[in-house]
């Protein structure tokens, strides 16, 4: 059966390029060859042929038997993709760290004459990137008030609530009564968790510089509406009236 265009393009995800996606399949197709005869079944000049097989061997995704003529074949899909996935991810993560070290600073001087106080943010995946943002950013507290604890915030909120707590930063989750047990356990060990009979709406405060309310979610979107602020007004008035429903809360079961 031949490898699907889909299968092809999810070669190129792990930076391979067509020419090193076509010798590849071809050895999974058909075993060891030289590299002669790869150039042709692969159809693949053969002026280039070395250096696509040297590229692959350097990737991980080839290995050499050497010989006269040498032959070349392929390492096991689940390796190769392994491999190549956890370099993609730690060169990621290098230039992540290299663009961060860099740009934020620039970003946040900036950005603070340029932005304005109160925006709109739409979609639950750029809501997610706010939320994820507005938490590695709190360096002191953090106040979270939910009327419910949709999956999509409680994964990506508890392993960054881990790494707040080990940072020292003080967490404060105020929840509906009617919670699940599972989500109070997994926010217990992360922050004081506390509960009470009704939430009219969500959000975050953090560090009382910024506050983030979340107002639209649909049960076949997830959160689909938000607004972000910086306003101090705005994030004063919100930390009062979390206090005030804090003080009339009790501490989750």
């Amino acid at each position: 059966m031949p490898v699907s265009e889909k299968t092809r393009r999810a070669l190129k995800d792990f930076a391979l390029t067509e020419y090193e996606v076509k010798a590849y399949i071809a050895l999974v197709e058909t075993g060891s060859m030289p590299a002669s005869e790869l150039s042709k079944v692969a159809s693949i000049p053969y002026s280039k042929i070395y250096e696509i097989i040297g590229n692959l061997e350097r990737k991980g995704w080839v290995e050499s038997e050497q010989g006269r003529p040498s032959k070349y074949y392929p390492k096991a899909p689940s390796l190769a993709l392994e491999s190549s996935r956890m370099r993609v991810e730690n060169t990621l993560k290098t230039s992540q760290a290299e663009a961060l070290g860099e740009l934020q600073p620039l970003f946040e001087k900036k950005g603070a004459q340029e932005r304005p106080d109160i925006w709109i943010v739409r979609g639950q995946n750029n809501i997610l990137d706010k939320i994820r943002e507005s938490l590695e950013r709190t360096r002191n507290e953090l106040l979270v008030a939910m009327p419910g604890v949709p999956d999509s915030i409680l994964s990506v909120a508890s392993r960054m609530l881990s790494t707040m707590r080990d940072r020292g930063v003080k967490v404060s989750v105020m929840l509906p009564v009617s919670t699940g047990k599972d989500s109070l356990r997994a926010l217990k060990g992360l922050a004081e968790v506390r509960v009470r009979e009704q939430l009219f709406g969500g959000g975050l405060i953090s560090d009382s510089n910024q506050i983030l309310l979340l107002l639209g979610e649909e049960p076949e979107k997830g959160l689909t509406l938000a607004i972000s602020s910086d306003h101090l007004g705005l994030v004063r008035f919100g930390k009062s009236y979390f206090e005030y429903l804090w003080e009339n809360s009790k501490p989750a079961p």
